[in-house]
């Protein structure tokens, strides 16, 4: 498995998987087949799979070291950056579809319903874990300061959750909620674990290669 992650074109299959579904939602809405309210759909779409990349970059250390496929950090600072970018289309949906991008009438939504506070919140964490993807910020942050700040992505994890909570509140249909909520739960919880074993043996945590270092925490 290390050998074929560390091929050549493994970054750049990965790279194009990260896009085939804004490729899909893109051609959707060209050909109008996004249903009745394409807007809606939109906007829901682009959130969900900001989760789901939020729970990929979280799922890359404990698959690392429970199968020791080391290779596998050198994905995460693609698969971060890919979370990103979809929250960014996500508030890009919401203020065009939505807002018709009236800054004023936004920043009253934002402030005026929770649910949008939240999400909004997460936005604007994620935005610093993004701009200091890229190994020159972690030379002029300092690895120590660095890891610290992309620790953030533990509580964004937790704000996009809770978004998705009172977003689909409104409909009563949390299904899918505690679905996303028992994957982040277990690759927290095997984080905590992981921990509290590393401190009973006396081992220490080792630091991020540079192959992985841009990953949005470990």
């Amino acid at each position: 498995m290390n050998k074929l992650l560390l091929h050549p074109a493994a970054k750049p299959l990965v790279f194009i998987l990260g896009l085939l579904p804004f490729a899909w939602l893109a051609y959707g809405a060209v050909t109008e087949g996004l249903g009745a309210n394409p807007a809606e759909y939109l906007i829901r779409s682009t959130g969900d799979w900001t989760l789901r990349f939020l729970c990929i970059v979280l799922a890359v250390t404990p698959l690392r070291v429970s199968f020791k496929v080391n290779a596998l950090a050198r994905f995460r600072r693609m698969l971060g950056l890919f979370a990103y970018f979809y929250v960014v289309v996500h508030l890009l949906s919401y203020s065009l579809f939505d807002m018709g991008f009236d800054i004023p009438e936004i920043a009253k939504d934002i402030a005026k319903r929770p649910f949008i506070l939240v999400g909004f919140s997460a936005f604007v964490l994620l935005t610093p874990l993004a701009a200091t993807s890229f190994n020159r910020a972690i030379k002029a942050l300092g690895a120590r300061r660095w890891q610290a700040l992309h620790k953030l992505v533990y509580l964004i994890a937790g704000l996009g959750l809770l978004h998705f909570f009172w977003m689909r509140a409104g409909k009563n249909n949390f299904s899918e909620v505690f679905v996303y909520a028992a994957i982040v739960a277990v690759l927290l919880g095997w984080r905590v674990w992981n921990f509290a074993r590393n401190r009973k043996n006396g081992a220490s945590v080792p630091r991020p290669s540079s192959a992985g270092r841009v990953q949005m925490s470990k």
